[in-house]
């Protein structure tokens, strides 16, 4: 879905889709274009909630616990602000592109968040 989305973005509007950087321009109001903000940001919150309300159930295994879900959630947007991407930019657009800047952000995002999963189920059992 990440794929089709990051074509569509393309083919539509000539940019390169990068979720962390559309959100963050809408949060910081930087973005370019408030219309396809918006669309993109609807259809990231809007497509789950349609889907749970026409019966889809899609099982995270993330964890139980809500105040982890938060901690998670900011810890990976502060981290890709730093990284100037997240996965969908750098690994879905970067290294379809076959940009070496999009190979290496994938492998160290990768890299993180398996540390990240090491560390919070084996090291604080949770």
């Amino acid at each position: 879905m990440i794929g089709t989305a990051a074509a569509v973005l393309l083919l539509g509007t000539g940019r390169i889709m990068g979720a962390s950087g559309i959100v963050g321009g809408f949060v910081d109001g930087t973005g370019q274009d408030r219309s396809t903000t918006l669309s993109f940001l609807f259809g990231l919150i809007g497509m789950p909630a349609l889907m749970t309300l026409g019966g889809w159930e899609v099982a995270t295994n993330a964890t139980s616990l809500p105040w982890l879900l938060i901690i998670g959630g900011l810890c990976v947007g502060i981290g890709t602000r730093f990284a100037n991407g997240c996965t969908s930019g750098h690994g879905v657009c970067g290294m379809s592109r076959l940009s070496m800047r999009g190979f290496m952000a994938t492998v160290a995002h990768i890299g993180a968040g398996a540390a990240t999963v090491t560390f919070v189920r084996v090291g604080l059992g949770l």
